[in-house]
């Protein structure tokens, strides 16, 4: 038997490959699908079975390219509604191949169509030695239930708590539970880091399998989620139809200074993929920061969305190729082109640049002392109620495509998230808003509580007591 997790750090997404008898399984792919054909290719295996768990919103799907490049069929649930060739999946469907079992369990309730996949080695037994659980089962967590267009929150919920108790649950405590997405994903909420567990870890330790009464459950699911992207309903929609293979996609035209300047003044985003202290040091007015070294692909998909269409400034050709695959991950296809020469070429066509300030922790407390400076605190709702700075202003950075925070112009703001992020982020958008007084927190919350600074809260509160 041959098995292997591909982990997608980018997007926190977790495909999986296995085989017996030289007759391979994927399940969940990615986009850009050339691993999955390399990995055949080395252990002599070819593929002839591709699964979808569900159709995944967070992410755009490589399983209409794989087919086509490999004669494979697909396998979705049957209420997809899916417009491509498949097998439409239920309760009970069996695929055998070599020694290996799949066995189809349909689990609704993050998505009216997903299922679980539990996979048995006929050589050991009839036990299940794992289960592909998709969005429905994470680590430490299970799937958000408000991503349906057909569905309410509360009636996924419900479905949910029935394909937690009376299948997953069900399954002996010793089978392995691969999930789809790891922590840092939007498809859930408390996710931990560990790439696997076990059922019967899960049943003890997940926090949404101790709520016990279906109502309770319920409500649970159904509150403080997250906030959901724009772009999510589109790339489910995409995954219905299956994306067009990366190849097809046009090349990338390079622009010159002076065509980019044109086309910022018309409303075209300049998008700069470089570090963020590379950003804050010196960059293209008007231009949005996202770096590459984080969660690129989904805040680009969540901040800009997918019809965004940006010019690309980069360090090298290389992060812009990078970048191009990465958003088109994600289903942002439609790219103006890149920045010729990148910002070198920018200051040598005499052109101006503009910065972002920086200040410490420290440097920041001693600011707030002397009433010199606000603060605008960018992370999400759970981590400002877990702690944040006294008087802060909340405005989470998922919602600055929706509305930008009201901040007067005549004060000064450190914005800040967690690490540094997601607030370079919030200032590039604030400075091409006009607001020319921001300044960007080194470190983030973590270094100001690391420094023993004060902090109001659910964290101060349990200080307290």
């Amino acid at each position: 038997m041959y098995f292997q997790q591909f982990y997608l750090g980018c997007l926190a997404h977790a495909s999986y490959m296995f085989a017996s008898n030289g007759e391979a399984v994927v399940v969940d792919p990615q986009r850009d699908v050339e691993i999955y054909l390399e990995a055949a290719r080395q252990n002599g295996l070819t593929i002839r079975h591709i699964f979808e768990t569900h159709l995944h919103a967070d992410f755009v799907s490589g399983h209409k390219e794989l087919a086509q490049r490999t004669g494979a069929k697909i396998y979705v649930g049957a209420r997809a509604g899916a417009k491509f060739d498949h097998v439409a999946l239920y309760d009970g469907f069996e695929l055998q191949m070599g020694k290996l079992c799949v066995s189809v369990l349909e689990t609704p309730g993050h998505t009216p169509e997903s299922v679980c996949l539990v996979l048995t080695n006929c050589e050991q037994g009839d036990e299940p030695w794992a289960v592909f659980t998709g969005d429905t089962l994470f680590i430490g967590d299970v799937g958000r239930p408000d991503l349906s267009p057909t569905h309410t929150p509360p009636e996924l919920a419900d479905m949910m708590y029935d394909s937690l108790h009376r299948k997953l649950m069900a399954l002996p405590d010793k089978t392995v539970v691969y999930p789809a997405h790891g922590a840092g994903s939007l498809c859930g909420r408390n996710m931990r880091a560990e790439s696997s567990s076990t059922v019967g870890t899960e049943r003890l330790t997940n926090w949404a399998l101790q709520i016990k009464a279906r109502e309770d459950f319920i409500r649970e699911m159904t509150s403080n989620l997250p906030a959901r992207p724009e772009y999510f309903a589109q790339d489910a929609a995409i995954n219905r139809e299956g994306a067009a293979a990366l190849n097809d996609l046009p090349a990338l035209t390079p622009v010159s200074p002076k065509e980019l300047q044109s086309h910022i003044a018309q409303g075209v985003t300049a998008l700069d993929v470089r570090h963020q202290d590379e950003f804050a040091a010196e960059h293209v007015p008007n231009s949005i920061n996202i770096p590459l070294g984080g969660q690129f692909a989904s805040w680009a998909g969540a901040v800009l969305g997918l019809s965004s269409n940006p010019v690309l400034i980069g360090a090298t050709n290389e992060q812009i190729a990078e970048a191009r695959l990465r958003m088109a991950r994600v289903g942002i296809e439609e790219v103006a082109g890149y920045l010729d020469g990148g910002i070198a070429a920018w200051k040598a066509a005499g052109l101006p640049v503009a910065h972002v300030p920086q200040l410490s922790v420290d440097e920041l407390k001693a600011q707030l002392d002397h009433d010199a400076i606000r603060v605008l605190d960018v992370r999400r709702e759970g981590e400002w109620n877990a702690g944040h700075i006294e008087d802060a202003r909340w405005h989470a950075l998922d919602s600055f495509k929706r509305e930008l925070p009201e901040l007067e112009r005549n004060l000064t703001f450190a914005v800040h998230c967690k690490g540094g992020y997601r607030s370079m982020i919030a200032c590039s958008f604030l400075q091409r808003a006009g607001h020319a007084n921001v300044i960007n927190l080194v470190g983030g919350f973590d270094a100001w509580a690391k420094a023993g600074l004060p902090v109001a809260g659910q964290a101060a509160a349990g200080a307290k007591a």
